[in-house]
């Protein structure tokens, strides 16, 4: 079905100012790629519209002409930067979800559904800690929360509106409601593919944090000195002209940014920021981490240490980055991972709100919902994603949502550099769905590149919860839900150097019981594996199938080296499902060229009915034998209804 979303597109880019080479740019697809999306002759994924909706500054909603378009910048007051100051009618008592909407006066104003995390704000206002870090994986509330703190806590603003009827209204932390002066600040968009467009990137986001405070810091109120020096990093900030005059303009305006907010409101200043590890991660990424991990370091340093005019700051990421210092010497500090119990609920949907939002929608809550989208924990509280949730509610299909290229991309190159204990812990991980490992969370992987600070990457990431901690540093993790088993068939795939499609299209073969295609798939596979893939032993063969078999996950449960019958088989496939057949699955490998591949997987066969391990299955089930020699493999099956 045609939308009208390539028109909008259009209109938002042209108010924006961009064009379509920058907008192309900017989403990392070829400029032909986005002119397509523009004449209507394709469509974004949903993490492309996403992507589309923080650069333009608009909701899904707006993209597809859902709601009416904002009002241009440069009509809205200029006292409220962290939204459009928009009211939008509405018919009756009805209300909607604004899906990607990350700003919290946005989201009020429209009266669009909310789910209430204002407590967040006391629990902040209560904490002890000078600088707090909170680390969540992407897609979880971090932006909308880091709003919704400035526009309580600034005090250039007017927000009892917005905070009518919520849960902190009630509270006695209502009296600090727009007392502060605030720097709020966003590292989400540092992502550039060279330390100079970094450098461009970090100059834009300061230089808008001062053209906020620009009117009011030159109405004559500060003393010459304090105005000029306000005045010249504001010019310096972008277009750079002098390289080293910049940065040096970069690594102090945090610092000096305060002392000029202390002095003109008499008050000590609360500095928010947003995602600020997303430069440290893109740049090491993108191979100039060295060219400007130096700038990044002092500027966050000259921040948060030492800063006589600062309050209180808060940063969200994903991950602490340890090893630059910047947290070092900072007595009251708190980094609240997600295995610690601060703020455990303010991020992602609890069952309860979960349950609300549907009801709301008019979607039923059930059993499968919770099975595609729960099973995350923070501290205590097990949480849903409140992407996947939400799309969910508006598109009410129970598929996956919460996809996120950029950040598999890092755990890819990680997977990379590992050896073959992670794999194998790995591989018990896809079988099982739970591990027992060493979790590193108090650096970051490409700091300290080892096995237990990539499970720490892929806990902080999202793609596994803790189930229970075992020892010190050891834990028992679990992958959350059937959606994030999704993103798990992707990073398989990868480890075996092979597409998706081909492993999906042999088990497709296998499930439907075509075992010729199923074989000649099988053998195809084989042959293509790389090079230091070259199977060595029987373990070799049985361990890449295992890994594949993630992709049964919805239709079987798979088990390995299991006790069944008079003996241990190598991989029950049990079928979830009464039309499903199930399968057993014998390997056997050779180093002889000369032995007969088709006597040897006639033998696995064999093998499998005189120990019946087929014997806790009822119904139809195949005997399917796997012979190998090298990337040489011969297949042997029987069906027994």
């Amino acid at each position: 079905m045609k939308t009208k979303f390539h028109k909008y597109l259009t209109m938002f880019r042209k108010q924006k100012g961009y064009t379509q080479a920058q907008m192309a740019e900017k989403l990392e697809i070829s400029r032909s790629s986005y002119t397509n999306y523009e004449t209507g002759n394709r469509s974004p994924d949903l993490e492309g519209l996403e992507r589309i909706s923080e650069i333009l500054d608009c909701s899904l909603d707006e993209l597809f002409g859902k709601v009416p378009m904002k009002v241009p910048a440069m009509l809205c007051d200029p006292s409220t930067p962290y939204g459009a100051n928009i009211k939008i009618p509405q018919k009756g008592k009805d209300r909607r979800l604004s899906i990607g909407t990350q700003d919290f006066r946005k989201l009020r104003e429209r009266k669009a559904y909310y789910v209430d995390k204002t407590l967040m704000i006391e629990e902040l206002l209560e904490s002890w800690y000078d600088v707090t870090l909170i680390t969540r994986p992407r897609r979880f509330g971090k932006t909308l929360n880091m709003s919704m703190l400035a526009e309580f806590l600034d005090c250039t603003k007017e927000s009892g509106a917005l905070f009518a009827g919520t849960k902190i209204s009630g509270s006695y932390v209502m009296q600090e409601m727009n007392e502060h002066p605030v720097i709020f600040l966003s590292f989400l968009n540092l992502r550039g593919d060279c330390a100079e467009r970094m450098l461009d990137q970090l100059g834009v986001a300061l230089k808008g944090v001062y053209r906020r405070y620009y009117e009011i810091i030159n109405d004559g109120t500060l003393p010459d000195t304090q105005r000029d020096e306000f005045n010249h990093i504001y010019e310096c900030l972008w277009p750079i002209k002098d390289r080293k005059e910049t940065e040096g303009c970069i690594v102090n305006a945090i610092v000096i940014l305060c002392r000029i907010l202390e002095a003109y409101f008499g008050k000590k200043v609360y500095f928010l920021l947003d995602e600020y590890d997303t430069p440290f991660i893109s740049a090491n990424a993108q191979g100039y981490y060295s060219e400007v991990r130096g700038i990044l370091t002092e500027m966050l340093t000259s921040s948060l240490k030492g800063n006589p005019a600062l309050e209180r700051a808060v940063l969200t990421g994903i991950q602490r980055v340890a090893k630059e210092n910047i947290f070092s010497g900072i007595n009251n500090l708190s980094v609240c991972t997600v295995k610690d119990p601060e703020y455990s609920d303010c991020f992602g949907f609890t069952e309860e709100e979960t349950e609300a939002l549907l009801e709301y929608c008019g979607v039923e809550f059930t059993d499968d919902v919770r099975i595609m989208y729960d099973g995350y924990l923070f501290g205590t509280t097990e949480v849903y994603n409140p992407w996947s949730i939400s799309c969910y509610a508006a598109r009410k299909k129970l598929e996956p949502y919460w996809v996120n290229t950029s950040e598999n991309s890092i755990i890819k190159n990680a997977f990379e550099q590992r050896g073959e204990l992670f794999l194998r812990k790995y591989n018990e991980l896809i079988e099982n769905g739970t591990v027992d490992t060493k979790v590193e969370l108090s650096v970051s992987y490409y700091e300290e590149p080892d096995d237990a600070s990539l499970w720490g990457r892929l806990l902080d990431a999202g793609m596994v919860a803790i189930q229970e901690k075992m020892d010190e540093g050891i834990y028992k993790l679990r992958i959350p839900n059937y959606e994030v088993r999704e993103a798990f068939r992707e990073l398989t795939a990868f480890c075996l150097k092979l597409e998706e499609g081909h492993i999906s299209q042999m088990l497709r073969y296998l499930r439907t019981e075509d075992m010729e295609k199923f074989i000649e798939q099988y053998q195809w596979i084989l042959l293509r594996l790389p090079s230091y893939h070259d199977v060595k032993s029987e373990n070799s063969y049985h361990m890449m199938m295992l890994g594949m078999c993630a992709f049964m996950y919805p239709y079987y449960e798979v088990k390995s080296n299991r006790e069944s019958g008079a003996g241990r088989s190598d991989i029950l496939l049990y079928a979830k499902k009464p039309e499903l057949p199930h399968m057993v699955l014998e390997f056997k490998y050779t180093k002889d060229e000369a032995q007969d591949l088709e006597e040897l997987a006639q033998e696995a066969v064999t093998q499998i009915k005189d120990k019946k391990y087929d014997a806790e299955m009822k119904g139809t089930v195949y005997y399917i034998g796997l012979a190998h020699f090298g990337k040489n493999a011969e297949v042997r099956w029987e069906k027994k209804k």
